[in-house]
Order: C-alpha cells, then structure tokens, then sequence
C-alpha cells in the first residue's frame, strides 16, 4: 500500500469517529475547563497587578513623601545652576584663557552645536528623547530588573531628562529613594520646559573628562573645543561621536591623562570603542548611512585629538594671577554692595571680609564672568620675550642658609625685574614685567608685590615738587652742597652724604635733581617738612606702603623708609607728572561682564589734582636734564625713537641694593626695577655699572613698545608749557635778581620759574667794601672802622647775607665754591673766620686790655669785655716821662717788639674808631731816667720810619699769606674741575671707576 492509499484509509476512519458525536462531546469539556483556567488567571492576576500596583504606587509615594513640589521658577533656578568658567581677556577683547578652576565649561546653545553632535547624543544617551514625557517605563523595568538580578549587563534607564535632574538637582547616590525622585521631577520638568531646553541645558551640564592640558572639562563647547581644538558646531561624524560617547565614562573614555597629553594606545582604545558604538547605534537610528557608517569608522581620530596646551597660568602666569586677584577684589566689592554692606562695615569685621573673599573667589571662578584687562597682548608678549633674553641684568650669587634642623643648604639667587608701563591720562596699565620666572617663585610679581626702597626716584616726588609748589625753590635756586649735620629730636643727628662722598659747593635746584645730589635734596624736604608732604603728596599719589614714622623721617628724602615702594606704585606716581599734575590711579581690570554681556564692572578713572601745571611743568623740565646731561644720561645711545619728550629720574637704594628708573613722556609712563630678591649689593664688577643694565632693559622694553604702538608710546608733541611759566635771570649764588656786584663776578643765569615766585629782590650776595674782624666773625667795615684793621678791595661775600643763609658759622666757607664756574667763585673773596651781622653803635669807647706782658719777644695781652673791638695799637716810650709813640697795630692779641729796653701800653680801638683807655704798662729792662732837653729831631724821625717799615712789612706778610692761601683754593678748585671733566657723561651713577656720574646718587642714612 502506498502512501496516499495510507493518507485515504486514515481519513475514513476519522469521518466515522466524527459521527459517532464522541469527539464533540469530549472537546466541550476540555474547552470548558481551559477557559475557566484562563478566566481564573486573569482574574488573579488582574488582583495581583492591582495588589502589586498598589503597593508598588505606595512605596512609590513612600519614597517621594519628602520631596517638595517645585514650581517652574524652582526648577528653572536649580537645572540652570551650573557652574560656568570664567574667561580672561587682553585688551580689546582678545581671549587668552579662563580662570583656574576645579572643572571649566563654556555655555553655549543648541544653535551653535552642530546637528551631527545632537543626533549622535540622542542615539546614544535616549532614543526616545523627542517621544516621551520624561521617563521610558520599559527601560525602567529593565533597569530595575537588572539591578534586581545582577545582571552584568547594565543598559541604563536614564533618560536625558533624568540625567538633568541627577546633575542639577539631585546626586550621584544610588538608591531607590534617589530613582524615585528622579522620576518624578524628571515627569514635573517635562511639563514646563520644551525639549530643546531640556537638551541645550544638558549638552552644557553634562562631564566630558579630560582636555589636553589635563584640566577637568564639562560642557559639549568645552568638551570640543578641549578635546579638538574646534567648536561644537564645526565637528565631523567621527568626532561627533566620540564626544557623544564620552559622559557615560568620562574618565576612562578621556584620552588625555590628568597632567595633560595623550594617554597611551591602550588608554585611548577604550574611547574609540565606544566611539564605534556610537556610530552603530546612529546607523540603527537611521541618522546616517552604511557608507557613512564606514567612513567614520575608518577615521582617524586620533589625529584630531588636540595636542598638549600649558593653561594660561602657564603661559602667563603673572598676568593671570594678577588679573584674577583684582578681578576677585572688584567681584567682592560688587557681592557686599549687593547685600547692603559698606566699607565701614568691613573695617573691623575680619570675619565678615573673609566670609565675602570666600564668595567672592567662587564667584569668579564659577560665575562665567568675561574678565577685560587693560594688557596689550603685543607689547606684553614682546616685554616676557625680551626679559627673558636679556642678558646684562648681572652675575648671580651663590650663599649657604641654615633650616629650621640646623643643616646648611646652597641658594643661587639671580637679579630679578620688575616693569610697569602706564598711560598718564587713564592710569591704564598698558604693560607690566612681573619677573624674570627663573624660580619656583615665579607667581610672585615683582612689579606689584615686591617694595623696595626707592632710592633718589623719591626726589621730585617728595622733595623738589612739594617745595616748588609752596614756593620754597625753584629750578634755578642755588643749594649749598657740602658736609652738614641735621638736629633730629630725640634722635642721633643725620649726616647725609652724597654717592661716593664728595661735595659740590652751590648748585642750582635743577643741577642736584639731575645729578642727583643727595644733601640739596634732604635740605630742601627740610623746608618743608613740618607740613608733612608724606601725606599731601606721596600718599595722594597713589603710595600706600608709608608707615608712620616715615612721615617725620628725614631719610625718607632719599628714598630710606620702612618697607618701601612697589614698581606699580612707583611709576603710577610718576605718571602724574605726565598727565599735567593730576593723578589717575592705576587699573588691570577694564570691566567685568556676564555672559550675556551684562555689565557687573566698569572703570571709571577719579582724576585728583596733585601740583599745579606751573609745578608739573618745571619738574618735567628738570628732569629732561636728568637724560640730557644727568644720571640717565647713558639712555641717549639706547633709545631707538629719537625725540620723544623724556623726563625722568634714576635712582639707587642704601648699599647699592635696588636700580631705578622711572620716566614720563606726553603719553605714557614707564619705570623699571632691578635687584636680588633677597637684598644684596647689585655694584659687583660687570662691563656695565648696575645703573646702566636696568637703563639699558629699560631702554629695550621702551623701544619693543614703541615699535608695536608708536602713536601711544613714542609721541611727537612734547610737553606743553602752561602760563605762568616765565624766564628770568637770577644771581647764581643767592637765586635773588642780579646785581651789579653779581654782573661783574659774572654769576648771572637764566632759569624758568613759576610767575607766582619770580625772585623780587636785588642780590645782597656780594659786597665790594672792606671788612672787619669782630669778636672773631667777619663783617663788613663801616665808615668809622679804622682803615689798618680793614681787610680786601675786591668783590667778598657780604658777611650779611652769609650769615643770614646760614653760612655763618661755616669754617670754611670755600666750600660754597661749585665744581663749575670755578674761575669766577674763586676770585670772590671769603671773610676770615665766621661772620656776623652789623654792629650797634652803644656810644661807649672799648675797655682797655688785660695781662699785658712780654712773652718772649712779643708783646701779649688778654681781650677787653667790649664785643665790638676790631684791632690794638701798640705804644712804646723810652722812658717814664718821655714821649708816648704809635709804634704799629695789630688784629690779634700778640705784637712783636723784640728786647728794646722800653715802656710800652696797648690799646683797644672798636668798629666805631673809638679807642680805649691804655693798659698797664710793660717795662722792659732799666729805661733811660728821663732828661729835659728834647730830643733830636733827625732821630725821632729815623724812629718814626722804623715803626712805619715794621707796619708794612707785616702788611706785606699779610697780604702775601692771603695770596698763598687764594692760590690753594684756586688749586683745589682746579683739581675738583679737572676730575669733572675726565668724567665720561655716558656713565651714569656707577661704572668700574666709580664715575662722576655715579657719586651723584644717593646713599640713604
């Protein structure tokens, strides 16, 4: 039987079973009891899902109880809370880098994201992104499922709503009480917010790792720009997902290790692999093609990756530094006017201050603030370049310290710098050098934090402006230069020197400026002292490191004072000479913005008028004198824009510690620093004198900036004179009008002065009368003085005016005589001894000298009590009664008469020619008895000549020791000259020789 014979048996048999109604009759039943099985099933599980559901919906409510309801302003504050990095900017809004931070995001929108990057977030973090409300149940079921189990297999069931309200609301912490709460706010956010803010807020929120620099980066602008060097919206399909791919492991998809850099192929791999699962996963969502699918697979990724980048406080890190300790200042200040609180409020609330710096630095470092500084990036860079490659700052030197546990150690410490450059009218601080960075110290900044003393910079600071504007000098007002002691209450008398010691008899106000004198400038702050110029001016402009005793501290005229200046400070000061008396305080920060570009901080310069323009003016012109011929003579052959308007000052601290010079043009300011960090003489032997390395780095930093903006460093127009300026002649020695006394000695010069303090009276300097000795002072002889005791016929001091300026208790009184001009000064005759002022006329006759007696063979004999006695005359007789004669005078209290046998008697003769009554008589050996008859006249005579010979040979020796004694003066006086003018005027302040120049500067006591 074959097969369909077998098919056809089996159906017959299967027809007569149907019809015997068996098989109907055993299908009900079977029908009946499997639906009754379902029925039952659905029944139970229906009360079991509600049992389930209900508990469920009760623990669910259980974990959430406390969960507060948040409205849209609620949520909206805590999902937009995210910290935002804040960015540094040069001037003229050139970025240069962000604030250091613990992580660093830039916020940006879904516009500038390209579309490539959104689709691969999506097909990576939630696929259902623009369908559900929130939650994905079915990938909650299978999160929960998996958590439940074990499972090896985590798929995630987050979704990016979800993910949003874990990083901005909620933690990291893993439990279900945080599942449940992130739920149901990620159900609340859904119903205010639209996608695209959900998805913008996510994409700036969200970790990325690691970028170059090895710096902890959040944020898809961050992440790309960190990672590829190129914003969001400029990123390929392959890089698109990698980027997509990095915040379900940040850290271990990172290619760059924590301290910048690539890691290793086998780091990096772990990234590219879920690179791949990004693109799978856009291919399977249809957002890109098989062929782009290969592509992109096929890329090279790793080629992109951008290449280790030092961070801003790297490439800068005084600026930077800088910059975000006065921006965190500013920001402080904005935050406690903000709450209400003023300055008085912090003054004894340490508490309260560091509570705001706290706040205030989390601020600028969270906040997303655009900080703009002043700082040309150009100059700037030029200024790091150009002190780092100096090369003539000096040796460096090599000393042993102890620790704390007694063990020695060797430290090199090398000269460091410090610049500021600023324009006059803003206070805008263009440029600074901060230090050379050699050492580990290199975010200390020697231009803003180091003070140091300021050496003879102070000068037309403190001493020769503040006395211009009071009137006490001018330019061309004589100072005498010589050795003197200044009386200090309660103090050791000071005794100022000048550089290297020497003195320079009477120079012009504007001479000891530029060549730097020290004691006509401790002289003239002496003046003007007691009115406290520390307060009126230094501290007016700007100088805020003063202490107390400063203030009544001669030496401080000199640059000696407590703690010193900083380079900011320093050339800010200077600054107001160039912006015609007015000071503008110095400023980095030009304004503080928020993202959104609204304004936190804005500078406004407060100008505060310091010293008049006729005060300004002449202290600009004096210092021009300070470069053409002075101190800082040496920059003339350094500077590279030739007229510039330059005036400026030099300066050199006690023991050679610090090298200073500060200048001001029409525009700009600028001062440069050089020393050890830990004092110590700079004067060590070098092909340049310390002075000249800091003006030649001076000089260099100058020029770089002038050949970057010309029109702002290297200005054209010069110094305007204001009115009130005037030119007049003037008596070299007094200051006062020329006489004709002062005509002829030639000594008349030509100097501007202030209008308001021209000289108004005629010079009493010099005198051409004979003079006179009395009570040991030198005066000039009156009409009745007795011409034997009268000395000179020429041009002299007049004792007068000596006397009335102080010089007349000057031993010396060649030591007025400057080093120039000398053969003029020195045919000027000086008084004997000290002088004295006019005598009074009391109408009595001097008393007659005391002890008189021989002593040997002179004549002695003791003053009267008279104050007014000018000379003796000497009397001799040959006996008792015989004639009385006038054998000769004498100035001193001696006379020579030799072993004559004879009587004799002295008398005193005053100013006046009053003579007084004779002393007790000398007698010497036996005398003749006296005889009636006269005496022959031939002899009387012969005895007459004899006296009158004796008289004019003691004038003659006189005349011929004051000859002697000129001639040294004009000796030592040729010498002085003769050394200034082997002086080589390109040398300024030092060199190997120990130059002129150098022994003008300063030498603090």
């Amino acid at each position: 039987m074959d097969l369909k014979d077998k098919i056809q048996s089996y159906m017959k048999k299967a027809k007569t079973v149907w019809k015997t109604g068996k098989v109907q009759r055993s299908s009900r039943i079977t029908y009946d009891v499997v639906w009754n099985v379902i029925l039952f099933v659905l029944v139970v599980g229906f009360l079991l899902f509600i049992f389930v559901g209900g508990v469920g919906a009760g623990y669910f409510a259980s974990l959430v109880k406390d969960e507060p309801i948040r409205s849209k302003e609620t949520m909206a504050q805590d999902i937009y809370n995210y910290s935002e990095t804040s960015k540094l900017y040069f001037a003229d809004d050139v970025y240069f880098g962000d604030v250091k931070s613990d992580i660093y995001r830039e916020e940006t929108t879904l516009e500038d994201v390209s579309p490539i990057l959104l689709e691969a977030v999506i097909a990576t973090e939630d696929e259902y992104f623009t369908e559900h409300n929130g939650v994905v149940p079915k990938a909650i079921m299978r999160a929960v499922v998996q958590e439940v189990t074990n499972s090896s297999v985590q798929t995630g069931g987050s979704t990016l709503t979800q993910q949003l309200i874990k990083n901005q609301i909620l933690t990291n912490e893993v439990s279900f009480e945080r599942k449940a709460k992130e739920i149901l706010l990620a159900l609340r956010l859904e119903q205010f917010f639209e996608k695209d803010e959900i998805l913008e807020t996510y994409l700036n929120i969200i970790p990325y790792g690691r970028n170059s620099s090895g710096r902890n980066i959040a944020g898809i602008q961050t992440a790309s720009q960190g990672i590829f060097g190129i914003d969001a919206n400029e990123v390929n399909l392959a890089q698109a997902a990698y980027l997509a791919g990095l915040p379900q492991s940040p850290s271990a998809y990172t290619p760059f290790v924590n301290t910048g850099g690539l890691k290793d192929e086998a780091g990096i791999q772990p990234g590219l692999n879920r690179m791949q699962t990004v693109l799978n996963r856009m291919h399977e969502m249809e957002y890109i093609t098989k062929d782009e699918l290969e592509e992109a697979l096929n890329y090279d990724i790793v080629a992109d990756f951008k290449e280790d980048q030092p961070s801003p406080n790297e490439i800068y890190p005084y600026l930077t530094v800088e910059i975000e300790k006065r921006a965190k200042a500013i920001i402080k200040d904005h935050l406690l006017k903000e709450d209400g609180y003023s300055d008085d409020d912090l003054k004894d609330n340490d508490e309260l201050s560091e509570e705001y710096d706290i706040l205030a630095d989390r601020a600028m470092r969270m906040n997303g603030y655009e900080i703009h500084s002043t700082i040309d990036k150009e100059i700037y860079d030029v200024f790091q370049e150009i002190v780092q490659n100096y090369q003539d700052y000096g040796n460096s030197r090599t000393f042993t310290e102890t620790n704390a546990d007694g063990e020695t150690y060797e430290v090199t410490d090398i000269i460091q710098t410090g610049g500021m450059l600023i324009e006059n009218s803003t206070g805008r601080i263009i440029s600074f050098v901060g230090g050379r960075g050699e050492d580990e110290n290199n975010e200390f900044n020697y231009a803003t934090q180091a003070e140091r003393s300021i050496g003879s910079t102070i000068k037309p600071l403190l001493d020769y402006a503040p006395a211009m504007e009071k009137g006490v000098v001018q330019p061309g007002t004589p100072i005498a230069d010589y050795n003197r002691s200044y009386v200090i209450p309660g103090q050791k008398n000071w005794e100022p020197k000048n550089y290297g010691g020497g003195y320079y008899g009477m120079v012009s106000a504007r001479t000891a400026l530029a060549k730097s004198y020290n004691i006509p400038a401790a002289d003239t702050y002496l003046k003007i002292i007691n009115d406290d110029p520390a307060t009126h001016y230094l501290e007016k402009m700007g100088i805020t490191s003063l202490e107390p005793a400063d203030h009544s501290n001669l030496s401080l005229s000199l640059g000696g004072m407590e703690r010193g200046i900083t380079v900011e400070e320093n050339t800010n000061a200077f600054a107001t000479f160039g912006n015609n008396g007015e000071f503008v305080d110095g400023y980095m920060i030009e304004k503080i913005t928020t993202n959104d570009g609204d304004v936190v901080y804005e500078h406004e310069p407060e100008p505060v008028e310091v010293f008049s323009p006729q005060t300004t003016y002449l202290t600009i012109d004096m210092m021009r004198d300070v470069i053409s011929g002075g101190t800082a003579v040496y920059i003339n052959n350094q500077l590279k824009h030739d007229g510039v308007d330059w005036a400026g000052k030099s300066g050199t601290s006690n023991d050679y510690h610090d090298a200073w010079f500060v200048a001001t043009n029409p525009n700009v300011t600028f001062g440069t620093w050089i020393g050890y960090d830990t004092p110590y003489p700079i004067n060590h032997p070098y092909p340049l004198s310390y002075s000249q390395r800091n003006l030649k780095l001076w000089s260099q930093l100058i020029n770089a900036a002038a050949d970057i903006r010309p029109d702002l460093v290297a200005p054209t127009e010069r110094f305007e004179r204001p009115d009130g300026i005037v030119e007049k002649s003037y008596c070299a020695i007094s200051g006062m009008l020329p006489s004709e006394l002062c005509k002829k000695a030639g000594l008349v010069k030509t100097d501007i002065f202030n209008a308001k303090f021209v000289p108004t009276e005629t010079d009493d300097s010099l005198t051409t009368g004979n003079q006179v000795i009395v009570n040991g002072k030198s005066v000039v002889a009156g009409p009745n003085t007795p011409s034997e005791f009268t000395e000179g016929n020429g041009l002299t001091f007049n004792p007068e005016w000596l006397e009335r300026n102080g010089y007349g208790d000057l031993n010396d009184l060649t030591k007025l005589y400057p080093r120039t001009d000398t053969d003029k000064w020195s045919k000027i005759g000086v008084p004997k001894g000290k002088v004295g002022s006019s005598i009074t006329d009391d109408g009595k006759a001097p008393g007659a000298p005391t002890s008189v007696k021989k002593s040997g063979d002179k004549l002695t004999w003791e003053k009267p009590g008279s104050k007014d006695v000018v000379g003796y005359r000497i009397y001799r007789s040959t006996s008792p009664a015989g004639n009385v004669k006038l054998i000769g005078s004498s100035k001193s209290t001696n006379f020579g008469i030799g072993n004559e046998n004879a009587i004799y008697t002295v008398k005193a003769v005053d100013y006046f020619g009053m003579e007084s009554k004779a002393s007790s008589e000398v007698i010497i050996g036996e005398t003749p008895k006296d005889e009636n008859e006269t005496p022959d006249k031939k002899e009387e005579e012969k005895e007459e000549e004899a006296v009158n010979d004796e008289e004019a040979s003691t004038s003659e020796e006189t005349s011929n020791e004051e000859d002697s004694s000129n001639g040294e003066e004009e000796s030592a006086n040729d010498e002085d000259n003769s050394e200034n003018e082997e002086t080589d005027p390109s040398d300024d302040e030092s060199n190997a020789s120990e130059n002129e120049n150098e022994q003008n500067e300063e030498e603090n006591s």
